[in-house]
């Protein structure tokens, strides 16, 4: 396995607040928060209309299009770490500490490959799927993969493997557990069906084009669209989506860091953001050239992993000073749209959405 290189901080941008010890205060630069003040009084304007509909100025978008990953070329530099061979386009990717599996959700054929991360040289299990899985989510005991074509999520049982199938009405593409429940965005419905157990419970609706990730913060739940390319949080007693904020020009990937900040990767602005959730403030914008796109946070060590589609890598940022500064840099498989982080010992795992395989690196500390 092959170590970081430690990088100089790129120059330019804005900060990444981490929160004072004293609890989550941060603070902002002063070109942040005249930005902060105009997004917070015209999302107040847009709201006071009463009707819950999509009617602020302010978040409505021209062309409802969901960034997509800059097309990768042709890999010029071996990528770093090991490479397990190709098993189809890496969809999505997530580990397990408990039990020390790497979960790749590949298309064809739709499943999910468990690999043991202490033995990498190991035949991965294949756990097969009714649909494709958009996403894959490690909870306590296991796994959750969403699989909009099939209308269903899989719970995925560690180390056991065995898959117990929920079907919903809706194409599910992302899936959390908070408690008892179960939270499942559905794009096509524009809403987040809870769930205890196999039954639903509720369902969330609100000023949404599409519902795309469920994100928890510590007691915060929000939710990604990608389609009004923002970020709302969500009122799961009310059963509404709450306010809500612009992230960026094309949000791709999101992200909880141990701060309990909502990080965002802006894929048509080329830039990483930082919000905090109680209150929902975006607090920072940092560019980050390259075709950013995927994200992963390792809490342990406060670094988040973003990939670079435009140049096959994927950077660390080191997010505990006063703006985020780059630790590592490696060169990664081509289309690197997805990203992973393994708590227990640092290691990355990137995953080729061009079927060249997954890539894992052993991160060495500088």
């Amino acid at each position: 396995m092959l170590g970081g290189t430690v990088r100089e901080r790129p120059s330019g941008g804005s900060a990444l607040s981490a929160p004072t010890p004293a609890g989550r205060r941060f603070t902002g630069s002063p070109v942040a928060a005249p930005l902060v003040g105009a997004l917070v009084a015209a999302l107040l304007a847009g709201c006071s209309s009463g009707s819950g509909g999509v009617e602020d100025d302010l978040q409505v978008v021209d062309n409802p299009v969901a960034a997509t990953p800059v097309p990768s070329p042709a890999v010029s530099v071996p990528p770093a770490g090991t490479v397990l061979k190709p098993a189809g386009d890496v969809v999505a990717l997530a580990t397990d500490p408990a039990t020390a599996t790497l979960a790749v959700a590949v298309r064809e054929p739709s499943s999910v490959l468990l690999y043991d991360l202490g033995d990498l040289d190991a035949e991965p299990r294949s756990v097969p799927l009714p649909g494709g899985a958009e996403q894959v989510a490690g909870v306590e005991g296991g796994l959750l993969a969403s699989m909009p074509g099939a209308g269903a999520v899989a719970r995925i049982a560690l180390p056991e493997a065995t898959v117990e199938t929920v079907p919903l009405d809706g194409a599910p593409v992302s899936a959390v557990r908070r408690g008892q429940d179960t939270l499942v965005a559905l794009p096509d419905r524009k809403a987040i069906e809870v769930l205890v157990g196999d039954e639903v419970r509720g369902t969330v609706t609100g000023q949404l084009y599409s519902a795309d990730e469920v994100l928890l913060a510590g007691d915060e739940v929000l939710v990604l669209d990608r389609l009004r390319t923002a970020l709302f949080d969500v009122d799961l007693g009310a059963r509404k989506v709450g306010e809500g904020l612009r992230a960026g020009d094309g949000v791709a990937g999101a992200a909880v860091d141990s701060f309990q900040r909502v990080l965002t990767t802006d894929a048509r602005g080329g830039a990483l953001l930082a919000f905090s959730t109680d209150p929902l403030l975006l607090r920072q914008r940092y560019p980050v050239p390259g075709g950013v796109f995927g994200i992963a946070v390792d809490r342990e060590r406060d670094l988040a992993w973003v990939t670079l589609t435009e140049r096959n890598e994927v950077v660390g940022f080191d997010l505990r000073g006063g703006e985020p500064t780059e630790e590592y840099r490696f060169p990664t498989v081509r289309q690197p749209n997805s990203v992973a982080v393994d708590d227990r010992t640092g290691r990355v795992v990137v995953g080729s959405a061009a079927g060249e395989g997954t890539q894992v690196i052993q991160v060495t500390e500088p």
